[in-house]
């Protein structure tokens, strides 16, 4: 059961990023002020599904590998810690941030330069996501000699 619900869990929080990610892009396209706005908005209320995943994701992860001494083990707990500082110190805050901007109108260089490292940070996150959910595939395929600790 824990281990569904931190596939469960990881799946969402990969979406959520990625959705995020791709409606940044999709409204900068557009160069319409009140559709980055209404994009930003949405973003910023969206984190009350994304950071429960993330916990959940998380805190699932750790505790189902918890004695695991595999490499891939390993890589995802290291990854995990990655991705929630990137999620805590810069997607977040930024989230907050440009959706206040856009809210006032404000798309000036400062907003440019936000708007950059939110999208870098977003793509790194969708990439750690990514290899996480691979390496927990890979786990899922236990083979017959996994090591587990006592």
């Amino acid at each position: 059961m824990k281990a569904k619900l931190h596939a469960a869990a990881g799946g969402v929080a990969l979406l959520t990023v990625s959705c995020f990610w791709i409606a940044t892009i999709a409204a900068e396209l557009t160069a319409n002020a009140e559709i980055i706005a209404t994009a930003k908005a949405v973003i910023l209320a969206g984190m009350v599904v994304l950071i429960p995943a993330m916990i959940i994701a998380g805190g699932t992860g750790f505790s189902l590998g918890k004695g695991w001494r595999r490499p891939g083990v390993q890589h995802k707990k290291r990854r995990m810690r990655i991705i929630a500082a990137n999620g805590l110190l810069v997607l977040l805050p930024s989230a907050y941030v440009l959706a206040g901007w856009a809210a006032e109108g404000r798309f000036d260089t400062a907003f440019i330069i936000v708007q950059t490292v939110e999208l870098a940070a977003g793509a790194l996150n969708i990439a750690l996501l990514s290899l996480n959910m691979r390496d927990g595939l890979a786990l899922r395929r236990k083979p017959a000699g996994a090591v587990r600790a006592s």
